[in-house]
């Protein structure tokens, strides 16, 4: 679990360390954070699952490092490993393949990079194990025609080289698109934001959900004023302000309550949808929810969520969703789940897919899903946004967003 004063891994700009079995991945990982986080062996193999670090990496600020498991890993266990590791590939925003100096370049990494091209990852070529033999010139450049990458001669051992990976990740993380943030365009400084939290048996003791909080980070950033309140005490506190809030910002499940308490020349959103800006594709999640109007029974609904909990007796995914589905489709859908890391490559039996906000999840691991689902000619779909149209309210959820709104009116879901 994170800790709640820490960034958070989905906002944590993510470098994926790849290479075959033996290749030093987990030696470098502990090397570039100066900690022995990943166990290393001389046994081939010895990473299985991914491992994850957290660190600062000024002057990008917060990263996080993912050992992985060797590219040519072998048996049915394998290659269960090697698809793991093709699935980090995801959410990376940098990539580093290492290369044991002492067995050079194969086809296998060669193709990996090839992969990356076509992904549009960055990536740095690490050759580990200088320290035992320094490769000439010649060599040298022979590898960077090869793999046309930033190359770095380095040892894991001594140390040496360890600063030029870092000043080579801080000079390749500027190929990122930066993330706009989740209040762009929406208010200005010293404006008031009404942000609604419902406090309900799924709220976590003693503290705001994480896409509260991140909201709440935004909206000072912004230099403007964050008033929270419970949605049975929105009313008295839209009175109590002296100053007419630029948005009210609520949790989905009360959208209708909400809508009801907030006067129409308000601007009214949800966290869910502000996350479908953010991360995801909000005119696409729009297109989507007009899919809902014509499900037919038997059609199976996935309903993603991009972190892992324990189930309420009235949980959102397993319980709401389905039975605002069902009222307007009809009682014959049928619905799968899918939760965490966990997304189905095949997605061509689903007529339509529900996701979360994503808050869990970075944008490059959104975008992937939304692509997948769009290459395979399925519907994808937001919690924030399905809500709000079964609610009758979408129209005015998406006012604060005009490309959004104007896919409503092209779709006929004004």
């Amino acid at each position: 679990m994170e800790n709640m004063n820490s960034t958070p891994m989905a906002n944590r700009f993510t470098i994926g360390i790849f290479g075959k079995r033996n290749a030093g991945k987990s030696s470098l990982i502990n090397a570039i954070t100066g900690q022995n986080i990943a166990v290393t062996s001389e046994v081939a193999g010895t990473t299985t699952d991914p491992v994850y670090k957290a660190m600062e990496l000024l002057p990008i600020g917060p990263v996080v490092f993912i050992d992985t498991a060797g590219i040519d890993d072998i048996g049915e266990l394998g290659k269960l490993r090697v698809e793991k590791t093709y699935e980090v590939l995801r959410k990376c925003n940098l990539a580093i393949v290492v290369i044991d100096v002492e067995s050079g370049t194969s086809n296998v990494e060669i193709e990996f990079i090839d992969q990356l091209n076509k992904r549009k990852i960055p990536c740095i070529t690490v050759l580990n194990q200088c320290d035992k033999r320094m490769p000439s010139g010649e060599e040298l450049e022979k590898l960077r025609k090869e793999l046309r990458t930033p190359l770095v001669c380095a040892s894991c051992r001594t140390g040496e080289g360890i600063d030029d990976i870092k000043k080579q990740i801080i000079l390749n993380s500027n190929c990122e698109d930066e993330e706009i943030s989740l209040v762009d365009g929406l208010i200005n400084p010293g404006d008031i934001a009404v942000l609604v939290t419902p406090i309900d048996k799924a709220a976590p003791k003693g503290r705001l959900i994480l896409p509260q909080q991140q909201t709440i980070r935004a909206i000072i950033d912004r230099d403007a004023m964050a008033v929270v309140t419970k949605e049975n005490q929105l009313k008295d506190t839209l009175q109590y302000l002296s100053k007419v809030p630029a948005i009210v910002i609520t949790d989905s499940q009360v959208f209708s309550k909400v809508s009801m308490d907030t006067p129409p020349e308000i601007p009214l959103t949800s966290f869910s949808i502000l996350f479908a800006r953010q991360k995801a594709d909000l005119v696409e999640m729009v297109k989507g929810v007009k899919r809902i109007q014509s499900l037919s029974p038997g059609d199976k609904v996935l309903i993603v969520e991009g972190c892992t909990h324990h189930r309420q007796e009235d949980d959102i995914g397993k319980v709401k969703i389905p039975r605002w589905i069902r009222q307007i489709a009809g009682e014959d859908i049928i619905f799968q789940w899918a939760s965490g890391a966990y997304y189905p490559k095949d997605l061509s039996e689903y007529a339509l897919i529900v996701h979360c906000g994503g808050c869990m999840l970075n944008r490059r691991e959104m975008q992937y899903r939304i692509e997948t689902a769009r290459h395979q000619g399925v519907y994808i779909t937001n919690y924030g946004v399905l809500i709000a149209y079964v609610m009758g309210i979408l129209s005015r959820a998406l006012k604060p967003f005009p490309n959004a709104s104007a896919i409503l009116e092209q779709n006929g879901l004004m």
